[in-house]
């Protein structure tokens, strides 16, 4: 049900580094790229963005969490380990969280900017 989501960033080129590996197991490329922004999408429209600022405290305030949809488990486990390889900070490993239901299949990450970011497959496994 999301538009776009856009996150401010200190670092462009290690939120880039973070973010191509991080989403391409959910099927998202970087597009959209300039100087001081850089955008990702699944279908060729740019649906997350970071944007540089050289504020810091811009960054992460208040902390964030944001849930992408991916398409397999298979694809929450290699976005874990995408996102583990590349500057990110395990904040869950990939699992089922029945609390949420019995086929919520999630694995959390906190980026270099320190964000939550989680992947969530709600497909029973094929």
């Amino acid at each position: 049900m999301l538009d776009h989501i856009s996150l401010p960033t200190t670092d462009l080129d290690r939120a880039r580094r973070f973010y191509t590996a991080a989403f391409a197991p959910l099927g998202a490329v970087e597009c959209g790229v300039t100087e001081t922004s850089a955008g990702w999408a699944v279908d060729g429209s740019d649906d997350f963005y970071v944007g540089l600022v050289d504020v810091p405290a811009l960054v992460n305030h208040p902390r964030t969490h944001y849930a992408l949809s991916a398409p397999s488990r298979a694809a929450v486990d290699a976005f874990h380990a995408a996102a583990l390889a590349n500057g990110g900070t395990d904040d869950g490993a990939p699992g089922l969280r029945p609390q949420y239901h019995p086929d919520y299949y999630a694995a959390f990450v906190i980026d270099p900017d320190g964000r939550r970011i989680e992947a969530v497959c709600h497909r029973a496994p094929d």
